[in-house]
């Protein structure tokens, strides 16, 4: 991977470009009421606050609070060619924040371009600006044949057919755990797709990245079979080549989906020996922090095995006034990667072989509204190591534009297990303003 340490320029770079084709090309919106937006750019976003209280079951306790604020914004030439730009704004405090370091983890950016700048860091202060969205998107009429769309920039790549686990998003793996970061990360990429017809299409993606070992690619063809939607994709991710194929469809009313992706790594050994620069902590529940007990950040010298990674994911919703639905996932990996500490696992970025720890993972989740306003989750899932979680969240509408999140999490495990060396409890409350 490359090194941590980025020359500022490559933060300008994309800004100035972005805003040298601003200038350049002009505005041709049509003004056809009815066919069109009556301006060329729109603009909205949201602030909220986090607070975040942690109860680790062999440490101190500890408390935190994130102010986090986002803009989206979008600027169309015509109606074929557009811009979008989104930036987040945050500032953290608390005890988090303290901990030597963490100011300069936020900071890090895993994309081509450094779009990230951490402009405050002192006496348990952070605060840091990231462009997680930035590209050019271009989709000629029908009349210039409509069946092509190329894009260009930092944008979410999503070739997700399952909700929860997704062993064929290669490019922009999350974790399940992560439900302050909504919007996902994006990634530095060219996209060129082409439609086939009804339902299908033929999309490429070339993902480079400042190690060359580490630039990915690869295509994907999307199809409908019998309302049935199946992809199938072939490429490269990181060290490994990849084969992937998924579905989505649904049984009896059920939605039932799959993916399953084999990784063939192109080494047998980690090839890159310096640290990897790790950003993950941009989207730590605050408190849970992987340097609070020195766990080192540098990969391990292991081999490198091939594996295959399969999920199979199914969710019902009854009718009625509480809106009951239910969602079962599992998780197999056939070879997975080892984890030497819980903090690290929950807290470095995934990618699509190390969705999990153990070869077999289990999730259940039950949700159903208390109000028309309010709506309650329960969640839990297993790995055979022992290791299990256990959640619940109620979100509340206040108005229109407001929104309160509740969110409880245990992390533990039987006595051995990866959860149980730092099993915790952890409490947050969200308060959101859209506009």
């Amino acid at each position: 991977m490359k090194s941590a340490v980025k020359s500022s320029v490559s933060f300008t770079v994309p800004v100035l470009l972005t805003s040298s084709i601003l200038l350049l090309h002009p505005a041709t919106a049509s003004t056809i009421p009815g066919l069109e937006p009556a301006k060329n750019w729109d603009l909205d976003g949201y602030v909220k606050y986090m607070g975040t209280i942690s109860y680790p079951d062999s440490a101190s306790d500890s408390v935190d609070h994130l102010l986090h604020q986002r803009f989206n914004f979008e600027y169309r030439f015509d109606s074929e060619l557009r811009f979008n730009a989104s930036m987040r704004n945050r500032v953290f405090y608390g005890d988090s924040a303290k901990i030597p370091g963490y100011g300069d983890l936020i900071g890090l950016d895993p994309g081509y371009w450094d779009m990230s700048a951490t402009w405050l860091d002192t006496e348990g202060w952070v605060g840091n600006t990231q462009f997680d969205r930035a590209y050019i998107d271009w989709k000629p009429s029908e009349f210039a044949g409509g069946d092509w769309q190329a894009r260009v920039g930092r944008f979410r790549i999503n070739w997700a057919m399952s909700t929860l686990w997704n062993p064929n998003d290669i490019f922009n793996a999350y974790s399940i755990y992560d439900f302050d970061y909504e919007e996902r990360s994006g990634a530095d990429a060219v996209l060129i797709s082409r439609k086939l017809g009804f339902a299908s299409s033929l999309d490429f993606v070339y993902n480079p990245n400042q190690d060359s070992k580490l630039t990915s690619y690869a295509a994907r063809y999307l199809t409908n079979y019998a309302s049935w939607d199946l992809q199938f994709l072939i490429g490269k991710s990181g060290f490994d080549h990849v084969l992937g194929a998924g579905f989505s469809g649904d049984i009896g009313g059920a939605g039932f989906r799959g993916e399953v992706s084999y990784f063939e790594p192109q080494y047998d050994y980690w090839p890159i020996e310096e640290p990897v620069p790790y950003d993950s902590i941009a989207n730590i529940p605050t408190g849970i922090n992987p340097l609070a007990n020195g766990a080192s950040l540098s990969p391990r010298a292991q081999r490198l095995e091939a594996t295959s990674v399969a999920t199979l994911e199914m969710d019902y919703s009854f009718t009625g006034a509480r809106n009951w639905m239910v969602r079962g996932s599992v998780l197999h990996i056939s070879e997975p990667t080892e984890s030497d500490s819980a903090l690290l696992y929950l807290n470095i970025p995934l990618t699509a072989r190390t969705l999990s720890f153990t070869h077999w993972t289990s999730y259940l989740e039950l949700g159903f509204d208390i109000s028309p306003l309010s709506r309650l989750t329960f969640s839990n899932s297993f790995y055979d190591d022992g290791s299990y979680f256990y959640g619940a969240n109620m979100s509340y509408s206040l108005a229109n534009e407001w929104t309160m999140l509740m969110v409880l999490q245990r992390f533990d495990g039987s006595s051995g297990s990866l959860f149980s060396q730092s099993a915790s409890t952890l409490g947050f409350v969200q308060l959101k303003w859209s506009f």
